[in-house]
């Protein structure tokens, strides 16, 4: 279950979202609609920690560039 694109994800997710507000999920559907929505949200939480720990790591090289000026 890849997760390419941060947008695509995002859409398959609201849109899992909004089928199980409107009661469009059928019991039969409810378990891989729920599986397939964890995996969106665990792709999307690692790609959140990789981003913030290469801005983590960023950081301080920018700070010393802009000291350098």
């Amino acid at each position: 279950m890849s997760v390419s694109d941060w947008n695509e994800a995002a859409d398959e997710l609201n849109a899992i979202v909004a089928s199980f507000d409107e009661g469009e999920v059928s019991v039969d559907d409810l378990f891989t609609k729920l599986e397939r929505a964890t995996a969106i949200i665990e792709s999307l939480e690692a790609r959140l920690a990789l981003t913030k720990a290469k801005v983590d790591e960023l950081t301080p090289r920018i700070a010393r560039v802009i000291d350098d000026e």
